[in-house]
């Protein structure tokens, strides 16, 4: 149906859809830092700015930890399509952050599958889609399972309304519905935009194992890079407890924030709730809690998000 329209004026179509994708963002981003319910965004730039919590130094090692956890995290994707087409780091860089900033609008961050497979050819795309998928399960992976670690440390040391039984029961039956969903999904002949799920299967399977090793690495390797910027950033606030005690706290909030089924509006919110819910318990204030989650969400969303719409602007077409 494109056929027929001019080329300049198809050009102009997406000049603008790329323009619109940025500014769209841009509100996005400003929309959650005004219309943040439970932290005013003033009083939080007034009481960094009054309490001279972060000094320049400071500032510049945050923004190192970000860059290293954006690192792990191109990487990751540079070594997932390794297995059928060598990309350069810088490629990575572009693919990443651009498909960051896009997927904003989206739930759950569903548009960077889209977004990431318009830099290959059509032929490419479903199997960009896939590794896309392999990464953020396995970083999913590394979520649970520490996170089932740190939670069952934090439900033994501290007396909460939180019980073994309805939270190991309700993350096993999300996961049971999840995998026994996927395995009559894969023993049928159903497909999925023309490809029969045997397929995606056998796709999976062909994969070298030492892909998915490396990927699980670079995964656990990010989780721990912002798990301990969490807890450094709080230390600048005057928090005070170990690195450990903080880490069982942090990888439980992770855990429950990741199980809790929300809308990507709320995802900030419930995010919020639960490390409030959960500091607490250790004795640190809700106003300290809210404003390191808005740090890391603007360290690690925010900031990549910004030079992710630069290569946003620069995409010049889409590849046939």
């Amino acid at each position: 149906m494109f056929g027929t329209i001019p080329h300049k004026t198809k050009q102009f179509f997406f000049v603008l859809m790329k323009l619109s994708i940025v500014v769209a963002a841009f509100y996005f981003i400003f929309w959650k830092l005004t219309r943040n319910p439970d932290l005013d965004f003033s009083s939080f730039v007034h009481y960094l700015i009054e309490n001279n919590r972060f000094s320049v130094i400071t500032i510049i090692f945050l923004i190192i930890l970000s860059s290293f956890n954006w690192f792990l995290e191109i990487l990751k994707w540079k070594t997932l399509v390794s297995t059928f087409k060598e990309i350069s780091l810088y490629q990575a860089l572009e693919q990443s952050l651009s498909s960051l900033t896009a997927s904003l609008l989206t739930p759950n961050r569903i548009g960077e599958y889209g977004v990431k497979a318009l830099y290959f050819a059509s032929t490419e795309r479903k199997k960009i889609v896939a590794l896309n998928l392999i990464g953020n399960s396995l970083q999913m992976l590394v979520t649970v399972l520490l996170g089932c670690i740190g939670l069952c440390f934090f439900l033994n040391s501290h007396e909460t309304d939180l019980k073994y039984g309805h939270i190991f029961i309700f993350t096993g039956a999300v996961f049971g519905l999840f995998l026994i969903g996927l395995f009559f999904l894969l023993k049928s002949n159903r497909t999925i935009k023309g490809i029969s799920l045997p397929k995606i299967k056998n796709y999976f399977r062909q994969l070298p194992s030492y892909i998915y090793g490396q990927v699980f690495l670079i995964a656990f390797l990010r989780y721990t890079l912002f798990s301990f910027q969490f807890y450094y950033i709080m230390t600048l606030f005057g928090v005070s407890f170990s690195y450990f005690q903080g880490l069982i706290v942090i990888t439980s909030m992770y855990f429950l924030a990741s199980v809790i089924p929300s809308l990507f509006i709320f995802d900030v919110v419930i995010k919020s709730s639960v490390a409030v819910y959960l500091f607490s318990q250790i004795g640190v204030n809700a106003f300290t809690i809210l404003s390191t989650v808005t740090i890391m969400w603007l360290l690690n969303v925010v900031l990549p998000s910004i030079f992710g719409s630069i290569f946003v602007l620069k995409f010049k077409q889409i590849i046939p």
